[in-house]
């Protein structure tokens, strides 16, 4: 496959490019949603590929720091509206989807190679969560989430606009919950993050 892998930062996409052999395009798109989506266009139309992969850091539910969470749908979490009764997805507004599912057989790949890694549904939001009632309250609306980050579903959109497989997989170097720096493990995740450039490294091949 001719895969591009999208980051946000440079750390992570130098923690992949390492580890990849130069199988694969890794670039940072930068932080956040709109970044993430608009890099990840303007790469689509300059080069072509079959694939495109999210990848990077991000807060886990139930998953440890170091471990891995491979995304089977990517999930607008916070992208909606607000009411008395609660909050409201685009879906439940009427106004299009918040998630994009990803491509099952890339997954399949990847699962294949990254053993470890906990499939289930990855959430992208536009403010990262540094509350236990915030945490609770996405929970609640997705019991099955495993991560938590800031561009998949952006580069999903993207992706999908192009007609190409898309898949995620981050890193995890917090639990998602009540905001502690003192708990974050960035190097353990940036290391797990290198076998992830490894695993692409045999799809690109």
């Amino acid at each position: 496959m001719r895969l591009l892998v999208v980051t946000a930062v440079a750390a992570e996409r130098e923690a992949i490019e390492r580890s990849s052999h130069n199988t694969v395009t890794v670039i940072d798109g930068g932080v956040g949603v709109a970044s993430a989506a608009a890099t990840t266009a303007t790469a689509l139309s300059e080069r072509s590929f079959t694939g495109v992969v999210a990848a990077g850091i991000g807060g886990g539910f139930g998953i440890p720091t170091g471990g891995l969470a491979l995304g089977t749908v990517s999930v607008a979490a916070d992208l909606g509206a607000d009411s008395p009764e609660g909050f409201l997805s685009l879906d439940e507004l009427g106004l299009g989807s918040s998630t994009v599912e990803c491509d099952a057989a890339l997954v399949s790949r990847l699962g294949a190679v990254l053993t470890d890694a906990v499939p289930g549904p990855i959430l992208t939001v536009t403010t990262v969560t540094g509350t236990q009632a915030r945490a609770t309250a996405l929970r609640t609306r997705h019991p099955d989430a495993v991560a938590e980050a800031m561009e998949g579903f952006g580069v999903a959109t993207a992706a999908r606009r192009a007609g190409l497989p898309f898949a995620e997989v981050r890193a995890i170097s917090n639990p998602v919950g009540p905001r502690d720096r003192t708990a974050w493990r960035i190097d353990d995740a940036l290391a797990a993050l290198r076998s992830v450039g490894s695993a692409l490294a045999t799809l690109g091949e």
